[in-house]
């Protein structure tokens, strides 16, 4: 299993109670999820780290303020850092409070945010 299938539903009922209109897609031995076609959040296990890791799409404005939390780090695939998106270790994401706190930044960011263009298929 490439992702924390608890946290999964964590993340599925704490949408649901705020009404987002949401999908979800397995991705990268992960687990994303997308608001109106955007990467809203998703979650995989971190090799380096050993444990299930939140990704979150929070916009730079938010991004520096989220990185002085000691439980935040920049989400970083190819060795350059994305700047607006964050991984939030377990401890960040503890409690049901600390998850909303993050799915409500993604969900703010989520309107200014710009949708991938569409792959075709071949």
């Amino acid at each position: 299993m490439a992702y924390d299938n608890y946290l999964a539903d964590r993340i599925i009922n704490q949408l649901k109670e705020k009404k987002v209109n949401f999908t979800d897609q397995k991705m990268m031995g992960g687990l994303l999820f997308k608001l109106d076609g955007k990467m809203l959040c998703g979650i995989n296990i971190d090799k380096k780290f050993g444990d299930s890791l939140l990704m979150a799409r929070i916009g730079e404005d938010a991004y520096e303020k989220a990185l002085e939390k000691p439980y935040c780090l920049p989400m970083d695939f190819t060795g350059r850092p994305m700047k607006g998106y964050i991984f939030v270790t377990p401890e960040g994401f503890d409690s049901e409070d600390d998850l909303s706190y993050w799915l409500d930044l993604c969900i703010a960011f989520n309107p200014k945010a710009k949708a991938s263009k569409p792959r075709r298929k071949k």
